[in-house]
């Protein structure tokens, strides 16, 4: 529930704090003194939009903030933790206005953007104008009281899914089909780039060992000869050669390893030195005689070779990612292919979801037919009250047939009323003028914020147009409903004013120069003068007054 409003340099006011409590609360004022205006100021602490004229003349911005208690209130408990913005049992919304109009919003203390204040701030209140009851003669706003009386909340959702699902499969459908001829170039190019590629089937790694082997290929020749070099020089001249010499020198420096250890170790290096030339010797003679000259094999490993560079030079890839290229190719080759098999797919699961969501629009439509009934009834007992003794109101609820699919379903939603003994049922906007519109509003709102719990409610003059016995039923009505939720009523009539707990009275004051909104609770006596100011006008006397006591005492 809202328990202080603070607001400052707003409008016509310089300073205000006023401290509510649970139950009923009235407002009343003179004409013209702003008797709405700590509504608008609370209405900008839940987010509405902000212009440069709320701040007061000559004064650099505009304070507001409304403090809630949260406590049992669990739906906004866990938007806050979500948030991060819990802070023990209040929620305090604030808003900062400069005259430049920048805005700046705060929960809790912490800094948020303008969606998260209209976000909570539908968790802690609900605020009725004094002209919502022209928006009940809109379809859409008909629709939305039925399905806020319902609380049918997971068959909108069940229904909008699937209709939002039909919607997204119809347009990846039109998008398959769109770029179908685009498709089918683009496949015969890669059906012949894939072909060609499946033919020279290259392997991964591959190409690296045909390089290799290409290189060895095309040096053979100088190979042989440059070993055949090494080896006649190195072991197989009978004339001369390395091994030979290096054997002869080993031979003559181990006589004196016995006798210098200098020599021991140089004599040691040279024999490890044989040893590895001795190795050398014996594999480049192996190599040497494995080495064949194959003409035929080196032209296919040429060929290969030289085909896969020209391949590469083709697909612009180096020619060792020729294999990757090759798997992309393929893979782009499938995913076009899988686009006409996911055309027939889509047919079929439209039809699915078609079939899903007109199961989930018949559920709704029985839930809002069984409401419809109810709500019928309730409204037509509640008019009836409100001086329509022969009213009659019905919500029409009928199936429409439409080529796509709604997220609302497939319901057409009439409120339909009759005011006077034989008339027939019409829509609404055809025969109710506004006070009658207005009391209909009324009712549907007393009814719903009954149905539609909410921590606190503020009816905003929406008992214009009425008066007589009438009024005193709505302010019974405002009265009861106050049992269960706090509500706050800014009214022009006796009859509703006298029902609050407790009663704030607005005045402009001026002194020529400057004027200023101030707002006062009202003391017992103070209520008594004026209900019957409201009752008589300015020219108050003891009848107005009596009156005034016998309908505080009542």
């Amino acid at each position: 529930m809202l328990t202080q409003l603070t607001i400052a340099n707003f409008a016509i006011v310089k300073q205000l704090e006023l401290d509510w409590r649970s139950g009923m609360t009235t407002i009343t004022g003179e004409t013209g003194a702003g008797k709405s205006i700590a509504i608008d100021a609370l209405g900008l602490c839940l987010g509405d939009r902000a212009t440069t004229n709320v701040v007061r003349p000559n004064t650099p911005k505009a304070d507001l903030s409304a403090t809630f208690d949260i406590k049992g209130n669990l739906a906004a408990n866990n938007w806050l933790t979500q948030h991060d913005l819990l802070s023990d049992d209040e929620c305090i919304l604030r808003r900062v206005i400069s005259s430049e109009g920048r805005s700046k919003a705060y929960i809790n203390g912490s800094p948020v953007p303008l969606t998260q204040l209209r976000e909570i701030g539908r968790l802690l209140i609900n605020i009725h104008g004094q002209h919502d009851h022209q928006l009940i003669v809109k379809a859409s706003e008909q629709r939305k009281l039925l399905d806020d009386y319902a609380k049918h909340h997971n068959l909108l959702d069940d229904t909008a899914y699937y209709a939002k699902k039909w919607s997204a499969l119809n347009s990846e459908l039109n998008e398959l089909k769109t770029s179908q001829a685009q498709r089918e170039a683009e496949q015969q190019l890669l059906q012949y780039q894939v072909k060609e590629l499946d033919e020279f089937a290259i392997c991964e790694g591959e190409f690296e060992t045909l390089e290799n082997d290409y290189k060895k290929f095309s040096n053979s020749q100088n190979i042989l000869e440059d070993s055949l070099f090494v080896l006649e020089g190195t072991s197989e001249n009978d004339q001369f050669n390395v091994l030979d010499t290096l054997r002869h020198c080993v031979d003559r420096l181990s006589q004196y390893a016995d006798i210098d250890a200098d020599i021991s170790n140089i004599s040691k290096t040279y024999q490890d030195a044989l040893i590895q030339l001795e190795d050398a010797c014996q594999d480049l003679r192996h190599f040497h005689d494995r080495l064949e000259l194959d003409p035929e094999q080196f032209q296919i490993i040429e060929e290969r070779y030289s085909n896969a560079i020209n391949l590469a030079r083709k697909h612009q890839v180096a020619p060792e990612d020729l294999h990757i290229k090759h798997c992309e190719l393929q893979q782009a080759l499938a995913n076009i292919s899988s686009d006409d098999s996911r055309q027939e797919q889509i047919y079929t699961e439209l039809d699915q979801t078609k079939a899903d969501y007109e199961e989930a629009a018949k559920l709704l439509h029985e839930s809002r037919q069984q409401a419809a009934t109810e709500l019928s009834g309730l409204i037509t007992h509640s008019i009836q009250e409100l001086n329509m003794p022969h009213g009659e109101f019905k919500v029409e609820v009928s199936n429409k047939e439409s080529a796509s699919l709604n997220a609302q379903g497939s319901d057409d939603i009439v409120f339909l009323v009759s005011i006077n003994p034989g008339q027939a049922l019409e829509a609404m906007h055809k025969v109710a003028s506004g006070g009658e519109l207005s009391r209909i509003s009324l009712a549907m709102q007393v009814i719903l914020a009954d149905k539609v719990t909410s921590p606190a409610l503020i009816f905003d003059e929406v008992d214009v147009g009425i008066s007589g016995p009438t009024a005193s039923m709505v302010g019974e009505k405002l009265k009861q409903l106050a049992n269960n939720t706090q509500v706050i009523c800014v009214t022009h009539l006796p009859q509703v004013a006298c029902k609050g707990h407790q009663q704030y009275f607005v005045a402009k004051l001026t002194d020529g120069e400057h004027t200023e909104t101030t707002v006062t609770e009202l003391c017992e006596q103070a209520r008594v003068k004026e209900i019957a100011r409201l009752l008589a006008g300015d020219k108050i006397s003891e009848h107005s007054l009596a009156n005034a006591t016998e309908l505080l005492a009542s």
